[in-house]
Protein backbone atom coordinates (compact mmCIF):
# COMPACT_ATOMS: atom_id res chain seq x y z
CA UNK A 1 0.00 0.00 0.00
CA UNK A 2 1.21 3.47 -0.95
CA UNK A 3 2.31 5.73 2.23
CA UNK A 4 2.64 9.78 1.96
CA UNK A 5 5.46 11.66 3.37
CA UNK A 6 6.48 15.32 3.14
CA UNK A 7 10.17 16.28 2.91
CA UNK A 8 11.36 19.81 3.63
CA UNK A 9 14.94 21.05 3.05
CA UNK A 10 16.57 24.42 3.15
CA UNK A 11 20.10 24.03 2.22
CA UNK A 12 23.10 25.95 2.35
CA UNK A 13 22.35 28.53 0.03
CA UNK A 14 19.86 29.63 2.48
CA UNK A 15 17.15 30.76 -0.18
CA UNK A 16 14.24 29.29 0.86
CA UNK A 17 11.60 25.94 1.84
CA UNK A 18 11.27 23.03 -0.77
CA UNK A 19 8.61 21.15 0.60
CA UNK A 20 7.41 17.97 -1.69
CA UNK A 21 4.92 15.58 -1.40
CA UNK A 22 5.57 11.16 -1.76
CA UNK A 23 4.02 8.34 -1.89
CA UNK A 24 6.20 5.41 -1.18
CA UNK A 25 5.12 1.82 -2.42
CA UNK A 26 6.07 -1.34 -1.79
CA UNK A 27 9.48 -1.65 -3.85
CA UNK A 28 12.38 0.04 -3.20
CA UNK A 29 12.09 2.24 -6.21
CA UNK A 30 8.51 2.81 -6.30
CA UNK A 31 8.10 6.54 -5.49
CA UNK A 32 6.25 9.24 -6.44
CA UNK A 33 5.98 12.86 -6.77
CA UNK A 34 2.88 14.16 -5.98
CA UNK A 35 3.31 17.88 -5.55
CA UNK A 36 5.88 19.99 -4.20
CA UNK A 37 5.94 23.88 -3.09
CA UNK A 38 8.50 26.20 -2.47
CA UNK A 39 8.78 29.50 0.80
CA UNK A 40 11.54 31.82 -0.14
CA UNK A 41 13.01 33.58 2.83
CA UNK A 42 13.20 37.23 3.51
CA UNK A 43 16.42 38.97 3.27
CA UNK A 44 16.01 39.79 7.07
CA UNK A 45 15.80 36.00 7.71
CA UNK A 46 18.34 35.66 5.43
CA UNK A 47 21.26 37.94 6.95
CA UNK A 48 19.88 35.94 10.34
CA UNK A 49 20.80 33.18 9.60
CA UNK A 50 24.12 34.00 7.61
CA UNK A 51 25.17 35.46 11.39
CA UNK A 52 24.74 32.54 13.35
CA UNK A 53 27.50 30.42 11.39
CA UNK A 54 29.82 32.34 13.26
CA UNK A 55 30.22 32.84 17.66
CA UNK A 56 28.77 36.29 18.39
CA UNK A 57 26.90 37.54 21.59
CA UNK A 58 23.44 36.62 21.75
CA UNK A 59 23.72 33.96 19.21
CA UNK A 60 21.96 31.50 21.19
CA UNK A 61 18.56 33.35 21.55
CA UNK A 62 18.90 34.94 18.44
CA UNK A 63 19.09 30.83 16.45
CA UNK A 64 16.29 29.84 18.99
CA UNK A 65 14.12 33.17 17.53
CA UNK A 66 15.48 32.35 13.89
CA UNK A 67 14.17 28.35 14.65
CA UNK A 68 10.82 29.50 15.26
CA UNK A 69 10.70 31.67 11.95
CA UNK A 70 12.32 28.66 10.16
CA UNK A 71 9.42 26.26 11.39
CA UNK A 72 6.81 29.13 10.31
CA UNK A 73 7.92 28.81 6.83
CA UNK A 74 7.89 25.41 6.71
CA UNK A 75 4.28 25.43 7.68
CA UNK A 76 3.86 27.64 5.16
CA UNK A 77 5.55 25.01 3.19
CA UNK A 78 3.55 22.54 4.12
CA UNK A 79 0.31 24.24 4.28
CA UNK A 80 0.75 25.16 0.27
CA UNK A 81 1.72 21.80 -0.58
CA UNK A 82 -1.45 20.41 0.80
CA UNK A 83 -4.29 22.97 -0.76
CA UNK A 84 -2.10 22.19 -4.37
CA UNK A 85 -2.54 18.03 -3.96
CA UNK A 86 -5.93 18.05 -2.44
CA UNK A 87 -4.42 16.49 0.28
CA UNK A 88 -5.66 16.12 4.27
CA UNK A 89 -3.25 16.06 6.50
CA UNK A 90 -4.28 13.07 8.30
CA UNK A 91 -3.27 11.08 5.03
CA UNK A 92 0.60 12.02 5.93
CA UNK A 93 2.49 9.30 7.72
CA UNK A 94 5.43 11.71 8.83
CA UNK A 95 7.48 15.18 7.76
CA UNK A 96 11.24 15.14 7.31
CA UNK A 97 12.37 18.07 8.77
CA UNK A 98 16.14 18.81 7.89
CA UNK A 99 16.12 22.35 9.29
CA UNK A 100 18.97 24.92 9.10
CA UNK A 101 22.32 24.16 9.38
CA UNK A 102 24.01 27.07 10.92
CA UNK A 103 27.27 24.76 12.62
CA UNK A 104 28.49 21.35 11.16
CA UNK A 105 31.94 20.71 12.66
CA UNK A 106 31.78 16.45 13.14
CA UNK A 107 35.50 16.52 14.14
CA UNK A 108 33.98 18.34 17.53
CA UNK A 109 31.48 16.15 17.97
CA UNK A 110 28.30 18.15 16.82
CA UNK A 111 26.22 19.28 14.18
CA UNK A 112 23.68 21.92 14.46
CA UNK A 113 20.22 22.51 11.99
CA UNK A 114 17.99 25.00 13.75
CA UNK A 115 13.98 24.65 13.74
CA UNK A 116 11.17 24.27 16.19
CA UNK A 117 10.19 20.53 15.39
CA UNK A 118 7.95 20.40 18.34
CA UNK A 119 6.32 24.11 16.93
CA UNK A 120 6.09 22.47 13.37
CA UNK A 121 4.46 19.53 15.09
CA UNK A 122 2.03 21.73 16.90
CA UNK A 123 0.87 23.67 13.79
CA UNK A 124 0.75 20.80 11.26
CA UNK A 125 -0.88 18.25 13.31
CA UNK A 126 1.31 15.87 11.44
CA UNK A 127 4.12 13.44 13.00
CA UNK A 128 7.41 15.34 12.63
CA UNK A 129 10.94 13.68 12.29
CA UNK A 130 13.82 15.85 12.67
CA UNK A 131 17.12 15.91 13.78
CA UNK A 132 18.91 13.54 11.61
CA UNK A 133 22.41 14.17 11.33
CA UNK A 134 23.13 14.13 15.06
CA UNK A 135 22.80 10.13 15.57
CA UNK A 136 25.30 9.18 13.27
CA UNK A 137 28.02 11.96 14.43
CA UNK A 138 27.11 10.29 18.15
CA UNK A 139 28.28 7.25 16.28
CA UNK A 140 31.62 8.43 15.34
CA UNK A 141 30.52 9.53 11.67
CA UNK A 142 30.19 12.73 9.76
CA UNK A 143 26.46 12.89 9.83
CA UNK A 144 26.84 13.70 5.95
CA UNK A 145 26.04 13.40 3.17
CA UNK A 146 23.13 11.35 4.10
CA UNK A 147 21.28 11.36 0.70
CA UNK A 148 23.96 8.59 -0.77
CA UNK A 149 21.20 6.32 0.78
CA UNK A 150 18.27 7.43 -0.62
CA UNK A 151 19.99 7.81 -3.79
CA UNK A 152 21.32 4.17 -3.74
CA UNK A 153 17.85 3.04 -3.13
CA UNK A 154 15.65 5.04 -6.03
CA UNK A 155 18.93 5.70 -8.52
CA UNK A 156 20.95 2.61 -8.09
CA UNK A 157 20.90 0.16 -11.70
CA UNK A 158 22.16 -3.68 -11.22
CA UNK A 159 24.77 -3.39 -14.25
CA UNK A 160 25.26 0.79 -14.82
CA UNK A 161 28.05 2.64 -12.50
CA UNK A 162 26.64 5.88 -12.04
CA UNK A 163 27.23 9.00 -9.71
CA UNK A 164 25.03 11.19 -8.20
CA UNK A 165 25.82 14.68 -8.17
CA UNK A 166 24.14 17.38 -5.98
CA UNK A 167 25.32 20.61 -6.48
CA UNK A 168 23.89 22.66 -3.48
CA UNK A 169 25.31 25.50 -2.05
CA UNK A 170 28.22 22.16 -0.97
CA UNK A 171 28.41 19.62 -4.11
CA UNK A 172 27.80 16.62 -2.68
CA UNK A 173 28.66 12.90 -4.89
CA UNK A 174 27.40 9.56 -4.60
CA UNK A 175 29.24 6.73 -6.47
CA UNK A 176 26.95 3.83 -7.34
CA UNK A 177 29.03 1.31 -8.63
CA UNK A 178 26.75 -2.03 -8.96
CA UNK A 179 30.18 -4.54 -8.74
CA UNK A 180 30.98 -2.52 -4.78
CA UNK A 181 29.92 -0.80 -1.92
CA UNK A 182 28.34 2.46 -1.97
CA UNK A 183 30.10 5.31 -1.36
CA UNK A 184 29.75 9.39 -0.95
CA UNK A 185 31.57 12.40 0.35
CA UNK A 186 31.18 16.33 -0.22
CA UNK A 187 33.41 17.37 -3.01
CA UNK A 188 33.61 21.25 -1.76
CA UNK A 189 31.61 24.31 -2.62
CA UNK A 190 28.96 23.88 -4.88
CA UNK A 191 27.08 27.34 -5.20
CA UNK A 192 28.28 29.19 -2.03
CA UNK A 193 30.99 30.62 -2.94
CA UNK A 194 29.04 31.18 -6.50
CA UNK A 195 26.04 32.79 -5.12
CA UNK A 196 27.94 35.08 -2.43
CA UNK A 197 29.92 36.65 -5.10
CA UNK A 198 27.03 37.34 -7.66
CA UNK A 199 24.92 38.78 -4.28
CA UNK A 200 28.04 40.68 -3.31
CA UNK A 201 29.04 42.90 -6.44
CA UNK A 202 25.60 41.97 -9.24
CA UNK A 203 23.38 42.24 -5.93
CA UNK A 204 21.93 38.88 -7.45
CA UNK A 205 21.01 35.83 -5.52
CA UNK A 206 22.40 34.16 -8.06
CA UNK A 207 24.55 34.38 -11.50
CA UNK A 208 21.56 32.91 -13.59
CA UNK A 209 22.52 30.18 -16.53
CA UNK A 210 26.01 31.00 -15.34
CA UNK A 211 26.05 33.91 -17.89
CA UNK A 212 28.27 36.32 -15.60
CA UNK A 213 31.23 33.85 -15.39
CA UNK A 214 30.82 32.90 -18.79
CA UNK A 215 32.04 35.88 -19.94
CA UNK A 216 35.50 36.36 -17.42
CA UNK A 217 38.75 34.96 -17.40
CA UNK A 218 40.00 31.98 -15.90
CA UNK A 219 42.55 33.06 -13.48
CA UNK A 220 44.54 29.88 -12.99
CA UNK A 221 46.84 31.35 -10.15
CA UNK A 222 43.86 32.14 -8.24
CA UNK A 223 42.30 28.66 -9.31
CA UNK A 224 45.81 26.80 -8.01
CA UNK A 225 45.49 28.70 -4.68
CA UNK A 226 42.07 27.50 -3.92
CA UNK A 227 43.16 23.86 -4.67
CA UNK A 228 46.04 24.27 -1.92
CA UNK A 229 43.44 23.94 0.84
CA UNK A 230 43.79 20.68 2.65
CA UNK A 231 40.46 19.55 2.23
CA UNK A 232 40.62 18.19 -1.56
CA UNK A 233 43.43 16.43 -0.44
CA UNK A 234 40.99 14.15 2.06
CA UNK A 235 39.72 10.60 1.19
CA UNK A 236 35.95 9.82 2.16
CA UNK A 237 34.26 9.45 4.50
CA UNK A 238 34.44 13.49 4.38
CA UNK A 239 31.88 16.67 4.36
CA UNK A 240 31.77 20.18 4.76
CA UNK A 241 29.70 23.38 4.80
CA UNK A 242 29.60 27.39 5.69
CA UNK A 243 32.15 26.90 8.87
CA UNK A 244 34.77 26.09 6.33
CA UNK A 245 34.30 27.42 2.34
CA UNK A 246 32.81 30.76 3.41
CA UNK A 247 33.46 34.46 2.49
CA UNK A 248 36.79 34.86 4.87
CA UNK A 249 38.09 31.67 2.84
CA UNK A 250 37.73 33.63 -0.08
CA UNK A 251 39.03 36.57 0.98
CA UNK A 252 42.36 35.15 2.53
CA UNK A 253 43.08 34.24 -1.30
CA UNK A 254 42.28 37.77 -2.94
CA UNK A 255 45.31 39.53 -2.22
CA UNK A 256 45.73 40.42 -5.47
CA UNK A 257 43.68 42.72 -7.39
CA UNK A 258 41.47 40.81 -9.72
CA UNK A 259 38.38 41.46 -12.05
CA UNK A 260 35.31 40.79 -10.68
CA UNK A 261 33.66 39.12 -13.36
CA UNK A 262 37.28 37.02 -13.64
CA UNK A 263 36.43 36.06 -10.21
CA UNK A 264 33.59 34.52 -10.70
CA UNK A 265 34.76 32.67 -14.17
CA UNK A 266 37.64 31.19 -11.03
CA UNK A 267 34.91 30.11 -9.06
CA UNK A 268 32.64 28.39 -11.26
CA UNK A 269 35.66 26.04 -11.98
CA UNK A 270 36.43 25.60 -8.71
CA UNK A 271 32.94 23.73 -8.42
CA UNK A 272 33.37 21.64 -11.77
CA UNK A 273 36.87 20.79 -11.44
CA UNK A 274 36.26 19.92 -7.64
CA UNK A 275 33.58 17.45 -8.23
CA UNK A 276 35.19 16.31 -11.47
CA UNK A 277 38.88 15.86 -9.88
CA UNK A 278 37.14 13.60 -6.64
CA UNK A 279 35.09 11.41 -9.08
CA UNK A 280 38.10 10.35 -11.38
CA UNK A 281 40.46 10.25 -8.01
CA UNK A 282 37.61 7.80 -5.88
CA UNK A 283 36.58 5.84 -9.51
CA UNK A 284 37.20 6.66 -13.22
CA UNK A 285 34.82 4.40 -14.56
CA UNK A 286 31.64 5.77 -14.18
CA UNK A 287 29.54 5.87 -17.19
CA UNK A 288 27.09 7.73 -16.38
CA UNK A 289 26.58 10.99 -14.30
CA UNK A 290 23.12 12.45 -13.02
CA UNK A 291 23.02 16.28 -11.82
CA UNK A 292 20.14 17.57 -9.06
CA UNK A 293 20.50 20.67 -7.18
CA UNK A 294 20.45 24.29 -7.67
CA UNK A 295 23.57 23.86 -9.62
CA UNK A 296 22.62 21.42 -12.00
CA UNK A 297 20.70 24.50 -13.43
CA UNK A 298 23.64 26.42 -13.92
CA UNK A 299 24.61 25.86 -17.97
CA UNK A 300 27.71 26.97 -18.15
CA UNK A 301 29.11 24.88 -15.04
CA UNK A 302 27.17 21.56 -16.91
CA UNK A 303 29.07 22.47 -19.89
CA UNK A 304 32.26 22.62 -17.82
CA UNK A 305 31.49 19.55 -16.20
CA UNK A 306 30.89 17.91 -19.55
CA UNK A 307 34.19 19.44 -21.16
CA UNK A 308 35.83 18.05 -18.44
CA UNK A 309 34.65 14.42 -18.17
CA UNK A 310 33.94 14.21 -22.10
CA UNK A 311 33.90 9.89 -21.35
CA UNK A 312 30.92 10.39 -19.26
CA UNK A 313 27.01 10.51 -20.54
CA UNK A 314 25.79 14.00 -18.13
CA UNK A 315 22.69 14.19 -17.79
CA UNK A 316 19.94 15.73 -15.05
CA UNK A 317 18.28 13.33 -12.38
CA UNK A 318 14.60 14.45 -14.32
CA UNK A 319 15.55 11.77 -17.12
CA UNK A 320 15.49 9.42 -13.87
CA UNK A 321 12.09 10.49 -12.87
CA UNK A 322 12.66 12.40 -10.02
CA UNK A 323 13.03 16.59 -10.88
CA UNK A 324 16.52 17.80 -10.03
CA UNK A 325 14.75 20.67 -7.46
CA UNK A 326 13.37 17.90 -5.45
CA UNK A 327 15.85 15.39 -4.59
CA UNK A 328 17.17 16.52 -1.39
CA UNK A 329 14.28 17.54 0.24
CA UNK A 330 12.37 13.72 -1.66
CA UNK A 331 15.38 12.33 0.47
CA UNK A 332 14.51 13.13 3.97
CA UNK A 333 10.81 12.32 3.07
CA UNK A 334 12.44 9.06 2.60
CA UNK A 335 14.76 8.98 6.03
CA UNK A 336 11.52 10.16 7.61
CA UNK A 337 9.61 6.68 6.39
CA UNK A 338 12.97 4.59 7.47
CA UNK A 339 12.78 6.46 11.14
CA UNK A 340 9.38 5.61 11.46
CA UNK A 341 9.49 2.44 10.96
CA UNK A 342 12.76 1.27 12.83
CA UNK A 343 14.98 1.25 10.14
CA UNK A 344 18.76 2.75 9.58
CA UNK A 345 19.26 6.02 7.63
CA UNK A 346 22.80 5.83 7.14
CA UNK A 347 25.82 4.12 5.27
CA UNK A 348 28.15 3.99 7.65
CA UNK A 349 30.80 3.60 4.39
CA UNK A 350 29.63 7.13 3.63
CA UNK A 351 29.36 8.90 6.84
CA UNK A 352 32.31 6.48 8.48
CA UNK A 353 29.78 6.09 11.22
CA UNK A 354 30.34 3.12 13.41
CA UNK A 355 27.33 0.85 11.97
CA UNK A 356 23.95 1.07 10.38
CA UNK A 357 21.87 3.61 12.63
CA UNK A 358 17.84 4.65 12.96
CA UNK A 359 18.25 8.69 12.47
CA UNK A 360 16.08 11.11 13.51
CA UNK A 361 14.11 12.51 16.98
CA UNK A 362 10.10 11.96 16.38
CA UNK A 363 8.11 14.26 17.41
CA UNK A 364 4.39 12.78 17.27
CA UNK A 365 1.30 14.85 16.08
Amino acid sequence: MNELFIGLMSGTSLDGMDAVLVSFGDSTQDIKMIGHSYVAYEDTLKKSLLGLHLPYTNELEDSLIAGNIVSQKAYQAIETLLKKTGTSSKDIKAIGFHGQTIRHQPQKGFTLQIGNPALLAELCHINVIADFRSRDIAAGGQGAPLVPAFHKEIFSHPTIHRAIVNIGGIANITILNPETSISGFDSGPGNILLDHWSQTHLHKAFDEDGSWAREGQLIQTLLDAFFNDTYFEKTAPKSTGRDHFNEAWLNKHLQKSYSIQDIQRTLLELTALSIANAIKTHNANISEIYLCGGGALNSFLVERLKSLMPQVKIQLTDTLGLSTQHVEAAAFAWLAKQTLFSKPGNLPQVTGAKGLRILGALYPT
